[in-house]
């Protein structure tokens, strides 16, 4: 790869510790949910940044509350004219910890630590040369992009946005987080768009641009970012990856999120991520969270 251009900006600190914010909605968005807090006193978050989440309630009853809280990346916020920030949470219903956040109802209360992390580069700070952003997202991977693109747009920075589901059943957000322009989707089994991978749209795209003006984004299942690094790395395309790893503080402490870097050592995706080069680690699959 080539020599890694500027510095991305700077992320905003987390603030120590975590804070109750109040549930100001929750609703269906096809087979996923958006879940909305009121945010009175936290940063602005950055693309790529991430919380932790953790329902207030529900230590009594048989099934109690999951322990540790659920890492989760923002899908979109909004500064509210009191103070405060809304903040979108896309919620894919795939465990414990997650079926208690969707759960959660207006007027619930729900802990929140962050943001966390580092946030993505713009296209010209990943490649000096670039024209452009190309964002592949997949499932619940789209929420992080959905920030991104809008960013981008804001900056007059063009971008295209390629999403890929499984199924009708495990998809969502795409209309209400993106819009509908530069956009397109891929399902495995064929029920909208390109049928099969999101990658394959990144490989059309690819054979008709010029490589050295490329730079990728992605987020998504661990298989689909390791398919787009190999991708990235044999075209020598700068790409950055919002990774995913089971973890229990956002600070550092736990190691439970770390991942082999390219050339040795280790990765703590809570400080030194999510958001990392392709060319720096050793594989996207190292990070595959547990069913949450």
């Amino acid at each position: 790869m080539r020599a890694e251009p500027a510095d991305r900006p700077e992320s905003p600190p987390a603030p120590f510790g975590r804070r109750l914010c109040e549930v100001a909605e929750s609703r269906l968005a096809g087979g996923y949910r958006i879940f909305t807090l009121i945010d009175e006193t936290g940063p602005v978050p950055a693309p790529g940044q991430f919380f932790m989440l953790a329902a207030s309630g529900g230590w009594a009853g048989e099934e109690g509350r999951p322990y540790l809280p659920r890492a989760i990346s923002h899908a979109r916020f909004q500064e509210v004219p009191d103070g405060g920030m809304r903040l979108d949470f896309l919620i894919d219903e795939v465990g414990p910890g997650t079926s208690r956040l969707a759960a959660m109802k207006p007027g619930d209360q729900c802990w929140v630590a962050g943001p966390f992390g580092s946030r993505f580069s713009l296209p010209r700070q990943l490649n000096e040369d670039a024209a452009g952003a190309i964002l592949v997202g997949g499932g619940i991977g789209i929420a992080p992009m959905a920030v991104l693109r809008r960013e981008l747009v804001d900056r007059g920075i063009p971008s295209r946005s390629l999403l890929g589901f499984r199924d009708q059943a495990h998809s969502g957000g795409v209309e209400e987080l993106f819009g509908c322009d530069e956009i397109r989707l891929a399902f495995e089994d064929g029920s909208a768009g390109h049928k099969g991978y999101v990658t394959d749209l990144l490989l059309q795209l690819l054979e008709g641009d010029d490589s050295r003006s490329a730079a990728v984004y992605s987020c998504g299942p661990p298989a689909m970012l390791e398919a787009v690094r190999q991708i990235c790395l044999q075209r020598d395309i700068p790409v950055e990856l919002a990774l995913e790893s089971p973890m229990a503080c956002g600070y550092g402490a736990c190691f439970g999120c770390a991942v082999p870097k390219a050339g040795g050592g280790y990765l703590r995706l809570c400080i030194d991520g999510p958001v990392v080069r392709g060319d720096g680690i050793a594989s996207a699959m190292a990070g595959e969270p547990a069913v949450d």
